[in-house]
C-alpha cells in the first residue's frame, strides 16, 4: 500500500511536508518507522517471519511488528495500528516502552530503493498464546517464539543460516539487551 507519510531531515526534524511512500523511497527522503518488538515473561521473543511477496528481504525472521508511520500519525498510534494489523493484536498505549531510535540507511533493488528510516523501537510483553495471534496474509509469512539463547546462536550464524539480516546484527544485538534488561535478566 502506496500511503502519504511524514518527511523528515538528515537528523530527524520534521520538514512539515508529506510524500507518497513510493516517492520517499525512490528519492532517499527520510522519514520514521516504528519497531515493535515483543516478548513474554518465559524469556521468548516473537519473530515474524516476512512475507515471501516482500521486495527487500523476503522470507527473513525480523522484528513483531512494523512499519511506517501514516502522515499525522503519532509513533505510538502507529506502533499499535501496525501491531493490529499485522498480529490482530490489540495492545493499549501503556504497555509500550520506548527504547530507542536508530538511523537505518540501505538502497535495495539496485539503487531503485533508498531507504533512509529512523526507526521508533518499542517493546512490549506479549500476554497472548502464539496461537491468539492472526497474521496479515500479505506482511507475514509466519510467526515463531525464540528463547533468548536461541535469538543469540540464529544471530550469531546469520551470515550463513538464512534467518534474519546478517547486516542488522547490531541492532538485533541493541533489541535483547534491551529485553533482558525490561526482565531484568
Amino acid at each position: 500500500m502506496d500511503e502519504y507519510i511524514d518527511i523528515v531531515t538528515a537528523t530527524g526534524k520534521p520538514t512539515g511536508k508529506t510524500a507518497l511512500k513510493s516517492d520517499a523511497h525512490k528519492n532517499g527522503w527520510y522519514h520514521n518507522t516504528i519497531h515493535l518488538w515483543l516478548y513474554n515473561k518465559n524469556g521468548e521473543i516473537l519473530l515474524q517471519q516476512r512475507s515471501h511477496k516482500k521486495a527487500i528481504h523476503p522470507l527473513l525472521w525480523d522484528v513483531s511488528a512494523a512499519g511506517h508511520i501514516d502522515s499525522g500519525e503519532s509513533f505510538i498510534e502507529a506502533a499499535l495500528r501496525e501491531t493490529k494489523e499485522e498480529l490482530g493484536l490489540t495492545l493499549q498505549a501503556d504497555e509500550l516502552t520506548k527504547i530507542g531510535t536508530k538511523l537505518h540507511e540501505s538502497s535495495y533493488a539496485n539503487g531503485s530503493i533508498q531507504d533512509n528510516e529512523f526507526h521508533q523501537i518499542y517493546i512490549a510483553e506479549l500476554k497472548v498464546n502464539l496461537s491468539d495471534l492472526k497474521p496479515q496474509e500479505n506482511e507475514v509469512e509466519a510467526l515463531k517464539l525464540v528463547t533468548f539463547n536461541e535469538y543469540e546462536m540464529l544471530l550469531n550464524n546469520s551470515e550463513t543460516n538464512n534467518h534474519f539480516i546478517s547486516t542488522n546484527k547490531t541492532y538485533y544485538h541493541f533489541i535483547l539487551g534491551a529485553i533482558k534488561a525490561q526482565l531484568e535478566l
